[in-house]
Formats: C-alpha cells, sequence, structure tokens
C-alpha cells in the first residue's frame, strides 16, 4: 500500500514527517530551564531581598528626620524617640539664626553649580583631546593624567594654599571653585567615552565645513550624554560634600558652605545634634533631587563601558 506500512504494527504514516515526540527537541521536563513555580519563587525572594537593601538604605535618613523633629535633649533619652517629635519648626529657626542655613545652602549650590559646569566642560575637552587627536607626547601626557590620581589632597594643600594667598584670593569664591577643575577622573572617563566614537562622522563634519569647536559641541558632545550625565553627577556630589579645602579657604560665615557651617555646630562643649540632623537632611535633598533628574543618563553613562565589546 502506498501512504501505509502494514508489518502487523500500528499503521504509521509515511508522509515523511517526523513522529509528534521526535521533533528534535529537547523535552521540556529536560530542558533545564527553571519551572514557572519555581521561576516565581526566585523572583520573589530577589525583589525581598531590594526591598530589604531599600528599607536598610533609608533607614540613616528617616532617623535624621526624625532627630530633626526633636530637642538634643530628647535623643538621648532610653529608648530614643521613634516617632516624629513636634520641634521641628524651632529647629529650624534656631538652625537659621545660628549659622544663617539659607545663605550658606546658597552658597553651597552656587560654587557648586559653577564648578560643576566648567569642570565637566573642561573634562569633556580634554578627554576629547586625549581620545581624538594625535600628537608627540600624547602617552606620556595620559600617563601624568593617570599619575594625578595616585596624589592624595593633603599633600596638595600646603601649595595651593600658599598660591592662593600669592593671588589674595583668601576668602573668596574662586579660591573654592578654581583650584580642581582639572578632574583626572572626568577626563579619563570622557577619554574612555570618546574612544568608541566614529571618526568617520568627525570627517564628514570637517568635509561640510564644520569647525572644531561646532564639531564638538553639535556632533560630539550629544553622542555622550550619558557619560556627561554621570560626570555631572559625580563632580556636584564631590564639590557639594567637600569640606577641608572650604574650611581653609573660607574666613567670613556669610561666605561658608553647609559642611563648613555645619561644623560650626559642634562645639567643645555643646554639640547641637538636633540641628545637625536637620541641616544633614535638608542638604541630602539636591542630591536626591539631582539624581532623580539625571538618573536615566547616570545608569547608562556607568554601563555604558560595561556593555560594549
Amino acid at each position: 500500500m502506498t501512504g501505509t506500512e502494514t508489518t502487523g504494527r500500528t499503521p504509521v504514516a509515511t508522509t515523511g514527517r517526523k513522529p509528534t515526540g521526535t521533533t528534535g527537541r529537547t523535552p521540556t521536563a529536560t530542558t533545564g530551564r527553571t519551572p514557572p513555580r519555581g521561576r516565581l519563587l526566585a523572583r520573589t525572594a530577589v525583589l525581598a531581598l531590594l526591598a530589604l537593601g531599600a528599607v536598610l538604605s533609608l533607614l540613616p535618613f528617616a532617623w535624621m528626620l526624625i532627630a530633626a523633629t526633636h530637642s538634643s535633649s530628647e535623643l538621648f533619652h532610653s529608648p530614643p524617640p521613634f516617632l516624629p517629635g513636634g520641634e521641628l519648626l524651632r529647629n529650624l529657626v534656631h538652625l537659621q539664626q545660628t549659622i544663617g542655613f539659607g545663605r550658606v545652602l546658597l552658597n553651597s549650590l552656587g560654587i557648586a553649580v559653577v564648578h560643576t559646569l566648567l569642570s565637566s566642560l573642561l573634562s569633556a575637552m580634554c578627554g576629547y583631546g586625549l581620545a581624538k587627536y594625535r600628537f608627540r607626547g600624547r602617552g606620556l601626557l595620559l600617563g601624568l593624567v593617570l599619575a594625578t590620581m595616585m596624589i592624595p589632597l593633603q599633600v596638595l594643600l600646603v601649595p595651593l594654599f600658599q598660591m592662593m594667598a600669592s593671588l589674595g584670593w583668601i576668602d573668596s569664591y574662586q579660591a573654592v571653585i578654581l583650584p580642581f577643575l582639572a578632574n583626572s577622573f572626568g577626563i579619563l572617563l570622557m577619554r574612555q567615552s570618546f574612544l568608541d566614537f566614529p571618526d568617520e562622522l568627525l570627517e564628514s563634519a570637517r568635509i561640510d565645513g564644520s569647525g572644531e569647536l561646532r564639531t564638538f559641541y553639535q556632533v560630539v558632545l550629544p553622542c555622550v550624554r550619558p557619560q556627561l550625565g554621570a560626570l555631572v553627577i559625580f563632580t556636584f556630589m564631590g564639590q557639594w560634600n567637600s569640606f577641608i579645602w572650604p574650611l581653609l579657604m573660607l574666613n567670613t560665615q556669610d561666605k561658608y558652605t553647609v559642611p563648613v557651617a555645619l561644623n560650626t555646630l559642634t562645639g567643645l562643649t555643646h554639640v547641637d545634634y538636633s540641628g545637625l540632623m536637620l541641616g544633614s537632611f535638608l542638604a541630602t535633598l539636591p542630591l536626591m533631587v539631582l539624581f532623580l533628574v539625571f538618573q536615566r543618563q547616570f545608569v547608562a553613562g556607568l554601563l555604558g563601558g560595561a556593555l560594549k565589546g
């Protein structure tokens, strides 16, 4: 018979198709994949760990906020308070009267913004030059930039202080902003970003008559926005939290930054813990806002180099 074998066994169609179960695929039970229930349990465990980590990371901020609503004496009760109190407004008024917190907050914000903009632009330009221009001594210059990362800040304090004193910049904002504009970390970060930028686009822009600065600002920079956003966050955080150098440079209380002003709350015989907690909590808010604004660029900038082959 043409379509069926008659060997006494169950007839098998001879249409050229493989019987069911012999498609060459491994059965579901032997694929090594996690069963749906196992995947659900694994995902639940991961989410639980992430939730626990988030709660633990938020505990210091929650304690700062709770401590800011109590007086300093109430913080040393046994047991300590775990619920908000009613001293928040009084502590805020006392903080403003003691150190002029609104003024020093604006000082820190202005210094950090100006420093971040100038330092990020300078780092991007230096990184672009080291990545895309060929000149004699480029490797030596790159080695010097790397070497500066091994020099601790404490070694530079005395010569930098003498330099600022010779320029007459003591107790001025430019003395806080200018000395650390050339950030070796930022230069290396931007150089690595520009190394992957195709040279063909640069040549096309130059053929079209675009100058070097226009090519840099309109063609190159928009393509490295994630790395630039990550650099902006790192630079702003570093300048916002800077303490030693502003402490040496600024002598007038009206020019203090937030870390320097909060340091004045710790005296020899008395420490205003409530004021410290309130000031520290308020000082973290600009950093949180900055991260929320640039979080997509920050994550993409950190992972961009790892995802490239």
